[in-house]
């Protein structure tokens, strides 16, 4: 029987998505029904249906599962959080095996996927948030856009971001109610208030507040400087990013600076960072530190080793080997974050490193600019890869092959693109035999991965 747009049915709900959709099957086909999680039993009203799927939405639930949970969240009208009504003993083992699909389906059957390593926090554990913001007749809304769709949600009081950060967010709302000032509407192209960016350093505490604008200045920015350094000394810089194109990218590419300096400082695995606005950092400090470890025991560096760190960001990874490396050399698209990495190694009075900035996947020509300036051809033993959720591209994949390094230690923040280019790897003759999972994003669906890819000694080199 095909399923009909707005057709009743009561579901048994045995799976659940990375987006946090319950799964149910109706004479084959299968229904993806919001706010669900397995054991559900629900009455539900179909709102879409193809081909291939359906999507429902739950309209009262018949029987609640046992695996509910109550507490993660209260925000009852955001759903971001795929994983929020879920306990999170269980949520990891999902993340865990939905690794270990992964996996099996990329034809990796021999890549072993090890226990999950668990976050420390779940709770206030981000250093970092983007806030879009929208009007109503009601007042400002502050939180996240609904899934699928450029709705926000009020998130203000969001438990994965530190307390500072909803304390923040509610004294603004009050000052753009003060000021009635406008938001942007995208379908028109007006409108000034965008996004809200909040970072802060686990460590040290300092915060970084961005207001993504559609403008050139905000009204009564004095006030604002005052009101927040006042009721917020932590807060050591406010910027202004300006954003005046008709896109769904966040961040334009000018900064001005409204008060204090444009970045913050933290600490991770024992290297003190400068870290600005637009620099790459990882949003859970404590797991991160644990996903470093790992990877520089991995990487297994020695003082006759040379890294090259792809997509380095501020430096962080590359820092944390210096100390048992022979020498780093990372690069980086994001201007402004290769200045970080080089205050970064100079404040640490670390000495054999070196950062170049450029897109990683023009690797090469960055390489032979480096080596004209050094003089010498640069012959890396250990590559270490974190690229964005997109993965890195087959281009560079093919280049790093050329040039033979022992060890390719590759961090991913989508174990989809992960598996993917492993499959090109080890078409090259780089194999994996272990793959860690650690959970950087409780409540979400999104899962970090660490790896390492050894040469099989009996490829040739010289294809």
């Amino acid at each position: 029987m095909k399923l009909k747009k707005n057709q009743i049915l009561d579901l048994d709900i045995i799976d659940i998505t990375n987006l946090g959709f319950g799964v149910s099957k109706q004479e084959g086909q299968v229904i993806f029904v919001s706010d669900c999680v397995p054991g559900d039993r629900v009455r539900a009203k179909v709102i879409k249906v193809t081909a291939s799927y359906s999507v429902a939405r739950a309209e009262e639930y018949i029987t609640r599962s046992e695996l509910r949970t109550e507490g993660r969240c209260s925000l009852s009208s955001c759903k971001s959080c795929a994983y929020k009504n879920l306990s999170y003993e269980y949520e990891k083992g999902l993340k865990e095996e939905g690794v270990r699909q992964i996996f099996k389906k990329s034809g990796l059957d021999e890549v072993r996927v090890m226990p999950l390593v668990g976050s420390p926090a779940t709770c206030g554990y981000r250093n970092k948030a983007q806030y879009p913001v929208s009007k109503t007749k009601d007042g400002y809304t502050i939180g996240f856009y609904a899934p699928k769709s450029h709705r926000v949600t009020e998130a203000a009081c969001c438990p994965l971001a530190p307390s500072v950060f909803s304390d923040i967010l509610e004294v603004l709302r009050g000052f753009f109610d003060k000021h009635s000032l406008s938001v942007y509407d995208e379908k028109c192209g007006e409108g000034l208030l965008r996004h809200i960016y909040l970072r802060r350093g686990e460590v040290s505490g300092e915060v970084l507040l961005t207001l993504v604008i559609n403008g050139d200045s905000l009204p009564c920015s004095e006030e604002l400087i005052e009101l927040i350094v006042a009721k917020f000394p932590e807060t050591v810089g406010i910027l202004l990013n300006i954003n005046k194109e008709n896109t769904n990218v966040i961040l334009g590419e000018k900064y001005i600076t409204l008060y204090g300096r444009d970045y913050i400082f933290d600490t991770l695995a024992g290297v003190n960072l400068k870290i600005t606005a637009p620099s790459f950092y990882q949003v859970n400090h404590d797991a991160a530190e644990l996903l470093y470890a790992k990877a520089k025991e991995l990487a297994k560096p020695a003082k006759s080793d040379l890294i090259l760190d792809l997509y380095c960001g501020a430096g962080s990874i590359g820092l944390s080997m210096a100390d048992e490396a022979g020498e780093v050399i990372g690069i980086e698209i994001v201007d402004s974050a290769v200045e970080c990495a080089k205050f970064n190694a100079e404040n640490n009075g670390i000495k054999n490193a070196s950062f170049y900035a450029g897109d990683a996947s023009g690797a090469e020509k960055l390489l032979s600019n480096a080596e004209n300036l050094r003089g010498e051809k640069i012959k890396p033993d250990i590559v270490i890869l974190d690229p964005p959720r997109g993965g890195t591209t087959e281009e560079l994949i093919n280049y790093i092959f050329t040039l033979n390094p022992k060890r390719i230690i590759y961090i991913s923040c989508n174990p989809q693109t992960l598996a993917r280019d492993m499959v090109i790897f080890k078409s090259l003759g780089y194999i994996g035999n272990e793959v860690t999972p650690f959970d950087l994003f409780p409540a979400t669906g999104h899962v970090e991965s660490v790896v390492c890819l050894t040469r099989r000694l009996d490829v040739d080199m010289r294809r």
